[in-house]
């Protein structure tokens, strides 16, 4: 038995991939439209970025499961290595926001801080099952492209208009 992405996933890992590579656009905009704003607020940077890996990784998760020929426990590494490698770097953020954010409410950072673990362990999981050789742990892609999806479309509002309030 085949133990990771079969060849049905990969119209949707396509999909998903160039999705991901579109919203990075609207992000790329939203930070050159509101630029000097950005840089003045603190933590926005953070949350662009953020944005960003959250879209970057649902590409990089998809190009590497859309690889014909790889041995499941090569993509069940590479998924689990490239969560790994995303949640460290928005954690990282997210530490980095939580130090700075002298005077936001709490709820700022709460609802950053969900959405960014949403988007990013649901990819994780998917790694450490398909290398337990649970096979539905696939199925936590979803999720993953789903949260990611979310968080960085709820950061690209925050960057294009909830910065001019």
């Amino acid at each position: 038995m085949i133990c990771g992405p079969t060849p049905e996933w990969n119209t949707l890992l396509a999909v998903q991939a160039g999705a991901a590579a579109t919203l990075t656009g609207l992000i790329f905009v939203a930070v050159s439209l509101n630029l000097s704003r950005i840089l003045s607020v603190t933590g926005l940077t953070g949350r662009a970025a953020e944005a960003m890996l959250q879209l970057l990784e649902v590409f990089f998760i998809c190009t590497v499961a859309l690889v014909p020929g790889q041995p499941a426990t090569v993509i069940a590494a590479e998924l689990l290595g490239i969560g790994a490698i995303f949640w460290i770097a928005q954690t990282a953020l997210q530490i980095r926001y939580l130090r700075a954010r002298e005077g936001h409410p709490w709820s700022w950072f709460l609802y950053r801080t969900v959405g960014g673990q949403l988007a990013t362990v649901p990819f994780c999981i998917t790694g450490v099952t398909l290398l337990l050789g649970n096979c539905a742990g696939v199925y936590w892609l979803v999720p993953g492209f789903l949260f990611s999806f979310a968080a960085a479309v709820i950061s690209a509002w925050v960057l294009l208009v909830e910065i001019l309030r």
